[in-house]
This record gives C-alpha cells, structure tokens and sequence, in this order.
C-alpha cells in the first residue's frame, strides 16, 4: 500500500471511531434521560411515616359525591378524585368544589374504555377532552392518569407520559366496592390491607362506598394513618432499602385483567375494578 493509500487508510478509521463514539455518547444521554417505569407508574409509595392515599374513581356523581366532599371536609382529609370526563362535563361544578376544597383530580378518561384494546389515537382523544373538561371546571390541567380497568400497556405508559406529563396511577387496596359486598366488607378490608404508603381504590358512585367511609375514616385515623393526595404522596417517596422484604399484598392489574366499567351491570362485571 503506498504512503497516500496508507494515510487514507488510517483518516478514515478516526472518522469512523468518531462516529461510533458519538452514537454511543446520544444512546447513554437518552438512556439516562428517558423515564423508567418505576418514576411514571405508581400502585403504592414507599414512605417514612403512616400516609396514605384514598383515591375514588369515575365520578362525579350527582348525588353521592357531594355527600362524600361534606364527609371529607368534616374529617379535614384530602383525597384524590380520578373522574371519567363525560361526568365532568355534567356536573363541573361538583369538581370544581373539590378542587376548591384541596382534593386533587385525575384524568379516568372520558368514557371508561380499555386502552389497552384501543388505537394511539383513540386513547388521545378520550385523554384530552377529560384533560380539557377538567381544566375547564377547575382551570388546572391534571397531572396523574388511572386508566380505567388498570388496563394499559408499556407503549402507551411511555408515549402518554412523553406527551401529557402524567404519572400512571394503579393502586394496592381494592375492596372490591364495585361488586356491592356492603359497606362492613368494604370497610373492612381497606382497613385489612391498608398499610404507610398504601394508594386505596375505591369508588364514589356506589351508595355503599359513600356509607362505608365514616367507619373507615374512623378506623383508619384510629390506627395513625394520615391522608394525603396521590402527588402529596409521590413526593414524599424515599428510597426502599435492599435488604427489606417485598411488600406482600394484592398486586396491581395488568392490562389482561380489566375492571368493571361504571355502565356495567353486575353480571356482566371482570375483575378486578379501576
């Protein structure tokens, strides 16, 4: 090989180490820049000290809902509300007073469909108009997402997080208030599986829910607990130490296991419930 042939030899190779450097360098920033699903989906947090999260799904209800706000108001708890749009649109007012009030509200979609089964664009739609009725009640855009069933998929977890800004909320308390069991059982086993950290399912647009949380309020602060938003309690996260034991309770749904929608007679329901 001659002298030239040499040195054109040995410049191509730098621009090719370049190059292969500099891919490296984007692939490691987007890495380190992109979010993990332990920073965007929430079913519980782990905490330093007895807070909780009471959450109440696919409301708000005319007549129930009101009755659940002069409740929490008596016992100064704050929850959070994940609502279904097309409810808010009815009655803004309702949601307007509980964000008044200081409870948080989520986006629970507009019509209560399951994402995982639907199109990209079929799941924008019914995000925004709930994220617009919700600013139009409240003037504040919403910053947490339950999907209704608890159904939605890896994909979707990242592209609705990148473009919304939403964190994906589940939950690690379920009653089962959907299927009516009374407001004893309901009562009963939230107390039962509640524990620091606990983000609780329920609903307030069952008369049974609304009756059972007297008691359960009660019993709960009976025990120290203390409510706190959903975002109140995110914020309040602290790193789980590697030695501790796994937290042993009813894990979250997946996308495979869908939850009853509000229009669903009791016959027709899935489990579990979202």
């Amino acid at each position: 090989m001659s002298v030239s042939g040499l040195l054109l030899f040995c410049f191509a190779g730098l621009i090719a180490a370049h190059e292969l450097r500099a891919e490296s360098t984007v692939a490691e920033h987007d890495s380190r820049s992109a979010p993990t699903e332990s920073s965007v989906t929430f079913s519980s947090v782990h905490v330093n000290g007895p807070y909780i999260a009471i959450t109440f799904d696919d409301g708000p209800s005319a007549t129930l809902t009101p009755k659940l706000l002069d409740l929490l108001a008596a016992h100064h708890i704050k929850t959070t509300f994940f609502v279904i749009g097309e409810n808010v649109a009815e009655h803004p007012d309702i949601v307007a007073r509980a964000a008044r009030e200081g409870h948080e509200i989520g986006n629970h979609s507009w019509s209560h469909p399951n994402f995982a089964k639907m199109s990209e664009e079929g799941v924008r739609s019914q995000l925004r108009r709930t994220d617009d009725a919700i600013k139009s009640a409240t003037g504040l855009r919403p910053t947490l997402l339950r999907p209704p069933y608890g159904s939605i998929t890896a994909r979707e977890k990242r592209w609705i997080h990148d473009e919304f800004g939403y964190q994906i909320i589940l939950w690690d308390v379920d009653p089962y208030d959907w299927k009516r069991p009374g407001p004893a059982v309901v009562r009963n086993r939230i107390l039962k599986e509640t524990q620091p950290g606990s983000i609780v399912l329920s609903h307030d647009i069952h008369p049974g829910t609304i009756e059972a949380m007297p008691s359960t309020f009660d019993a709960l602060e009976g025990k120290g607990f203390k409510f706190i938003t959903v975002s109140e309690l995110i914020r309040m996260a602290v790193a789980q130490p590697s030695h501790a034991p796994p937290r042993t309770r009813q894990s979250a749904p997946t996308a495979s296991t869908p939850s009853p929608s509000p229009s669903m007679i009791p016959s027709q329901r899935p489990s579990p419930s979202g």
